[in-house]
C-alpha cells in the first residue's frame, strides 16, 4: 500500500506536536521513521493509525483519504507492533492472537495462529499469560499479533526495543523474510540505527515536531559527511538550528 502524508499538523492546547509535516511511502518499501525522543513520532503513527485525529493535514491510503467515513476499511488492511502498547496481561498468548484475529475479521482462525505459533517460534509459551512473559517473548507476541491480519501497511515502533543482541536479530530477520515472501509497506520508528541501515529504504529525520531531513541512508550520511547513520542522527539531535 502506498501511503502520503500531507501538510499533518497536531496540537495538544496550545503545544504543537507535529507541525506541518509532508512524506510520501511508495508500495512495498520501508520508511524509517527517526528523531529523538519528544519529537513527534508516536503522534505522527498515531494519526496516520486513525488513533489520533489530526488537527489540519490529510493522510492517504492508496489515494483514499482516512477519514470517518473510510477508517473501518482502511484500518482493516493495517496493523502495529510497538513494546510500549501491552497487550491484555491476564489473556495467554493464544487468547490474544484470538482475540486480535476476530477483532480484525481473520478467515482460518486457527490455521492464521498456527502460522504465527511456527513462524515466530512461540509454541513453548502459547498457554502462558501474556503479562508473565520476558521481554523477547513478549516483542514476539506483539509481532504475531501485528501480522495476524497479514496487513498491506504495518507500523512498527521501536520493535526490537530492551532485547538481547540474538533475540533482536531474530525479529529483524523475520521481518525481512516476511516482507520478502508479502506485499507489505512498512513505518519503522527506531532508536537503533544499524537496525535502521538494514531495514529502511528511505529515511524522514523529525525534530520538535518537524521533518529536518530526509533520503536514504547513503545520501544522509554523506550529506553530514560521517561515517555512518548512529553518528548523522547524533548530529541532526545535537544541532541548535533546524536543517
Amino acid at each position: 500500500m502506498k501511503l502520503k502524508v500531507q501538510n499533518l499538523i497536531k496540537k495538544f492546547n496550545s503545544t504543537i506536536a507535529v507541525n506541518n509535516i509532508s512524506f510520501e511511502i511508495e508500495k512495498n518499501t520501508v520508511l524509517g521513521l527517526l528523531g529523538p525522543n519528544g519529537c513527534g513520532k508516536t503522534t505522527s503513527i498515531g494519526m496516520m493509525l486513525g488513533l489520533i485525529t489530526p488537527t489540519s493535514g490529510k493522510i492517504y491510503i492508496n489515494d483514499t483519504c482516512l477519514e470517518p467515513k473510510n477508517r473501518i476499511k482502511l484500518l482493516s488492511l493495517m496493523n502495529f507492533a510497538s513494546p510500549y502498547i501491552e497487550l491484555p496481561k491476564k489473556l495467554t498468548v493464544k487468547q490474544n492472537l484470538e482475540v486480535y484475529a476476530r477483532l480484525y475479521g481473520v478467515t482460518e482462525i486457527e490455521k492464521r495462529i498456527d502460522e504465527m505459533i511456527e513462524n515466530l517460534n512461540i509454541k513453548d509459551f502459547l498457554n502462558k499469560k501474556t503479562g508473565d512473559l520476558s521481554s523477547g517473548q513478549k516483542n514476539r507476541v506483539a509481532l504475531a499479533k501485528s501480522l495476524i491480519n497479514k496487513p498491506k501497511l504495518l507500523f512498527l515502533d521501536e520493535p526490537t526495543a530492551s532485547l538481547d543482541p540474538d533475540v533482536g536479530d531474530f525479529v529483524r530477520e523475520y521481518i525481512e523474510k516476511y516482507k520478502k515472501n508479502n506485499e507489505l509497506t512498512i513505518v519503522l520508528a527506531s532508536h537503533n540505527m544499524r537496525e535502521v541501515e538494514r531495514l529502511c529504504n528511505k529515511i524522514v529525520m523529525m525534530k520538535h515536531g518537524e521533518i529536518v531531513d530526509r533520503g536514504t541512508c547513503e545520501q544522509l550520511i554523506k550529506k553530514h559527511g560521517r561515517q555512518n547513520l548512529e553518528e548523522t542522527f547524533l548530529k541532526i539531535a545535537r544541532s541548535k538550528n533546524e536543517l
